[in-house]
């Protein structure tokens, strides 16, 4: 597959350098969405509780994620610097570093998570058989997971170098021997022995391991002088750690939400489970535009052309709320029918068909309160972009889930809405700051 020359980033009209490089990511996104749909979906006709189990495990799913994702955004973004000012050497440099800080994040997490598993789980739920579900799927996709953090780092390798192809038949091709996996894994179809939960993770890790293999060939660089490592990483995470605040961020909110739910009912821990499950379908145009504009602000912010960075931003974010708009009209016109498709518990149709409603409401704003710490990231300012992050996950969900639930759980839906507006209202008066400093030193 040939890559596009990086400088298709600098000269190219903005619409269409999107329209090029987002439909790969777009429907890499969607195997993906289909997979965590499909494995949710197997699980819950195996069991209830293996349903409410995936639910809990999610957050640190998310971490690592985030860990991953986060460590090969700042590899990117530096990459692309590097292109931007035509200094190849120090690109391959750059990207060499992937394979060493993949494998030491893989094994730290792995280690801690196998020992606190336990303790995880019991503070997550009283129930003995969740528990059990939980410690068995979230010990096998953590300690297990060094496809994912290699294919998160390599991925971000290759898109940072204008190849969005190779990344999209790695994921498609990891989605698909999940989805594969899954049914003969947890029912033990084809003479397999049935593992219920522990097959759906085995699945899930298998899958992370052949994307890896897949980006590899193309993604490996050998790695830079040992004395080398410390301006290099350190560049890295200066420019990575808000995506990686961003997205742990959401591991935080998640579980602090889950907890806020787990003093009604379990039904409600796992309506909003099934919430984020369906929220990785209607969100890949809004994960696309994030991934299709980090390397082309990079590129251009590094060659002073503030005028495509601008441009940049404004269609993202008009494309991102045209296409978030059909989200919103499912989650406000068929979410009991979504619901069903993963459970049949009347319980949980009706908290999750009500909580659905409100949360449909503030997918528009929600275009702009995830689309604008990416602009900061990218352009080098991690001050704004971490702030924009702490303050949606940190300062306003969870401290306003707890209120709107003293109030009630129909209340406690309230909380994505108004989070979303006022995060999207504080990510304007940045942007203008930005625009009118700009000015001044023009």
């Amino acid at each position: 597959m040939k890559e596009m020359d990086s400088s298709f980033f600098g000269t190219e009209k903005i619409s269409k350098i999107i329209w090029k490089i987002a439909p790969p990511v777009m429907l890499a996104q969607l195997i993906q969405a289909l997979y965590n749909i499909v494995d949710s979906l197997f699980v819950g006709r195996y069991s209830e509780s293996g349903l409410t189990a995936l639910s809990i495990v999610y957050p640190l799913q998310l971490l690592m994620i985030a860990l991953g994702v986060g460590t090969g955004v700042g590899i990117n973004t530096s990459v692309a610097y590097y292109l931007g000012v035509r200094e190849q050497k120090q690109a391959d440099e750059t990207a060499g570093t992937a394979l060493p800080l993949g494998l030491v994040l893989w094994g730290l997490f792995a280690v801690i998570c196998y020992f606190l598993m336990p303790a995880y789980a019991r503070m997550s739920t009283d129930s003995q058989i969740v528990i059990e579900e939980v410690v068995c799927y979230g010990r096998i996709v953590c300690v297990c997971s060094i496809g994912l953090f290699l294919e998160s780092v390599w991925s971000k390798v290759l898109q940072a170098n204008g190849d969005m192809k190779t990344p999209m038949f790695a994921q498609i091709i990891g989605a698909v021997v999940n989805i594969v996996l899954d049914p003969i894994l947890i029912f033990g179809w084809f003479g397999v022995p049935q593992m219920g939960i522990a097959g759906a993770a085995i699945a899930t890790v298998v899958g992370q391991i052949a994307a890896a293999l897949i980006v590899m060939p193309k993604a490996y660089r050998r790695s830079p002088a040992r004395r080398q490592y410390p301006s290099i990483v350190k560049k890295i995470y200066v420019l990575g750690i808000p995506n990686i605040l961003m997205q742990s961020a959401y591991t935080f909110y998640i579980l602090g939400l889950n907890l806020i739910l787990a003093t009604f009912s379990d039904q409600a821990v796992t309506a909003l489970g099934l919430y984020y499950k369906w929220q990785t379908f209607f969100f890949i145009p809004l994960g696309a535009l994030q991934t299709c504009i980090v390397p082309v602000l990079s590129y251009n912010y590094a060659a002073a052309d503030i005028g495509r960075c601008k441009k940049t931003l404004s269609v993202s974010l008009l494309w991102g709320m045209i296409l978030m708009f059909f989200g919103t009209l499912c989650f406000e016109l068929i979410p009991a029918q979504m619901l069903s498709v993963f459970t049949s518990d009347p319980e949980v149709i009706a908290i999750g068909a009500y909580g659905f409603h409100w949360i449909g409401i503030g997918f528009i704003p929600m275009v702009t309160s995830l689309i604008f710490p990416v602009f900061f990231q990218a352009i080098g300012n991690a001050l704004k972009s971490s702030l924009l992050t702490v303050v949606r996950t940190v300062v306003l969900f969870v401290p306003l889930g707890y209120v709107f639930s003293r109030f009630g759980l129909h209340t406690f839906w309230l909380t994505f809405p108004v989070t979303e507006t006022l995060t999207t209202l504080l990510g304007c008066f940045f942007y203008k700051k930005f625009l009118d400093q700009y000015r001044v030193r023009s």
